[in-house]
């Protein structure tokens, strides 16, 4: 075919409201029942075929932590040694395939996910990560949707961008893939992002060992299948279920490790990138290290903020997922004019809301995703429950007799420094400091380097001037950055995502910057009418 085919301009999945007596509501809740009856057998899947180790875990709802969801198969060395030799195998026939076609499987993959998958991934991931019907819609349905539509749109646009040529020369660029596989490592808080991680490489012609994290294998199970039924050939993304150490280890002593694709803590991460360090010598390229760590979040009310709508944000951003966004507003720093204004306000709106089983559509947040979560945050809520630099004004109830659930927590902390001003909790609580309005210059200090991190960041203002300024001090403090908004939601297309310091390496999911680090780029010149004499004219007499 010489056809010189455009994909189709993308366009963000519409989400759908799961509204009292609507047809999406009723088929949601059908397939979350006839999911919830069943218990599945997961496999890894290894070059196509369904594998068994034997050596098996069990998947549970977070709600409901005594219905076992699922038994799943975890993977050792010889599995990852196995998947290495299958991702080779793939490689060659995978990149060179014409992008049109690659592009087609992920194309149609979002279509699938649109119409027939939409409702079994929603139901995944309400029921194995307890996210809610709309947290669980604008995740695994329409992100997922949009990393699929708007990847294949970037890649396009990537292949087209070419160098000049001068008369009598051409010159040209090949954008080929990686020698080697990559290593997607994925997180349980965001089923997109588990499919995003290892299908982004797979478009630019990669081949891919994908290691979801314990919490999310339900979900990625059926992403995988949905793969599949697009036309994935085998051995170009392997799902590999099982331990990090299992997994990273055998990964990231082969020859072939061509990149990493990560979300999750900063500590594994640096601990990735050590280990990169360490055996730097034994690769047969350098590692493209692509990372999103964590965040510390903040929102920094101006005296001129609008109350209202700042306490609106600090509700969703904060507490929407129980708080287990990387993006989560995890402290904000309030002026001492709003401060009573802000407080009621939190108090008012938290007094209304309900948690418990997502199955219920009038819960506005499920619970933490495991018994490690849950014993982490109550660990926080008890330290500051009894720590004289901070009290909890709001919430702080912690109960795991049938799931992990802990209440939406507001903490007033004595300073900007304080540890739960500083340190990533990942669960619904929203530490506030109080600062005085003649004191906004140090609090914006504080605000920028207080933390580690810098992933997301809101400011709230209504005098343009300040919104400027605040924009400016805290430019380098948030790799996505609101003006009075919250400070989750970031949307492929719209807000690429990722963050700096601390929290990673800021090459900015749902855009064409990070499709860049799974290319190695080949500059071709042509010449037409070579010289057929080595003597240049200057050196005539």
């Amino acid at each position: 075919m010489n056809a010189d085919i455009q994909i189709p301009t993308p366009v963000n999945e519409p989400i759908k409201s799961y509204a009292p007596g609507t047809p999406e509501r009723a088929s949601l809740m059908s397939t979350m029942d006839t999911m919830a009856a069943e218990r599945i057998e997961i496999p890894a899947v290894i070059g196509g075929h369904r594998v068994t180790t034997g050596r098996t875990d069990t998947l549970v709802m977070p709600h409901k932590h005594e219905h076992v969801l699922a038994d799943y198969h975890k993977c050792r060395e010889a599995e990852v040694n196995r998947a290495i030799q299958a991702a080779g195998e793939a490689w060659e026939s995978w990149a060179s395939m014409a992008w049109q076609d690659r592009a087609a499987i992920f194309l149609k993959a979002a279509d699938l996910l649109s119409g027939p998958w939409r409702d079994t991934l929603n139901a995944a991931t309400m029921l194995g990560q307890s996210k809610t019907a709309y947290q669980a819609e604008i995740d695994s349905a329409c992100e997922l949707i949009d990393f699929w539509r708007f990847n294949c749109s970037f890649l396009n646009g990537l292949y087209a961008e070419q160098p000049r040529s001068a008369p009598g020369m051409w010159n040209y660029v090949d954008y080929r893939p990686l020698e080697g596989f990559v290593l997607a490592v994925t997180p349980f808080n965001f089923t997109a992002i588990g499919g995003n991680l290892p299908t982004a490489p797979a478009l630019m012609g990669n081949t891919v060992l994908w290691k979801p994290s314990h919490a999310q294998v339900y979900s990625a199970w059926f992403t995988l299948q949905i793969l599949e039924e697009a036309g994935l050939p085998p051995g170009v993304i392997n799902l590999l279920p099982g331990d990090g150490p299992d997994i990273g280890g055998a990964c990231l002593a082969s020859e072939h490790l061509a990149g990493i694709h990560f979300t999750g803590s900063t500590a594994t991460f640096q601990h990735l990138w050590r280990e990169v360090g360490q055996n730097i010598d034994r690769y047969r390229s350098y590692p493209r290290v692509v990372g999103e760590t964590g965040g510390k979040d903040f929102v920094f009310a101006h005296e001129s903020a609008d109350a209202e709508a700042l306490i609106t944000a600090l509700v969703r951003g904060a507490f929407e997922y129980q708080g287990q966004k990387c993006s989560a507003a995890s402290r904000a720093f309030i002026p001492a004019s709003l401060w009573e204004a802000v407080v009621n306000g939190l108090k008012t709106q938290l007094g209304t809301i309900q948690m418990g089983n997502p199955r219920d559509f009038s819960n506005f947040i499920g619970a933490v995703i495991d018994r490690r979560s849950f014993d982490k945050i109550k660990g926080y809520i008890e330290f500051a429950q009894g720590s004289d630099d901070h009290e909890v004004i709001v919430g702080g109830g912690c109960d795991d007799s049938e799931g992990y659930f802990i209440e939406p927590t507001v903490v007033v902390a004595s300073g900007p420094d304080t540890r739960l001003m500083c340190e990533e909790i990942f669960g619904p609580v929203l530490t506030l400091y109080r600062y005085e309005n003649a004191d906004i210059d140090d609090a914006i200090k504080a605000c920028d380097e207080a933390s580690p991190y810098a992933l997301t960041g809101a400011v709230f203002a209504r005098d343009r001037r300040v919104v400027a300024a605040l924009s400016e001090r805290l430019r380098f403090a948030a790799g996505n950055f609101y003006i009075n908004d919250k400070p989750t939601g970031a949307v492929v297309g719209q807000q690429p995502f990722g963050g700096g310091r601390a929290s990673g390496t800021n090459d900015k999911a749902g855009s064409v910057l990070n499709l860049l680090r799974w290319v190695s780029p080949r500059a071709i010149k042509e010449t037409f009418d070579p010289p057929k004499d080595y003597r240049y004219p200057h050196m005539a007499e």
